[in-house]
């Protein structure tokens, strides 16, 4: 049977990887896992200084998703 790795957790794969670690396939997996890709995020202020409103509201709300998923996922996993 063969394993979806794209469904699994990072914890799940990283612990796959360890044990298997000639399956080149699990290793590319969990190196692009979806979650551990970083997010580029506008500059925050104009070279001589000046805040960006709008780019300081886009990095905000980014931060909150991220947050929030993270608790999300740390409460499905203690309820389990």
């Amino acid at each position: 049977m063969k394993l979806n790795f794209e469904e699994m957790s990072v914890p799940e794969l990283r612990k796959y990887v360890l044990e298997h670690r000639d399956d080149m396939e699990a290793m590319r997996a969990l190196f692009h896992h979806p979650s551990l890709k970083w997010k580029t995020m506008p500059p925050l202020a104009t070279a001589d200084g000046t805040q960006l409103e709008e780019n300081i509201r886009i990095a905000e709300e980014a931060i909150r998703q991220r947050i929030d998923a993270e608790n999300s996922r740390k409460s499905n996993e203690s309820s389990e």
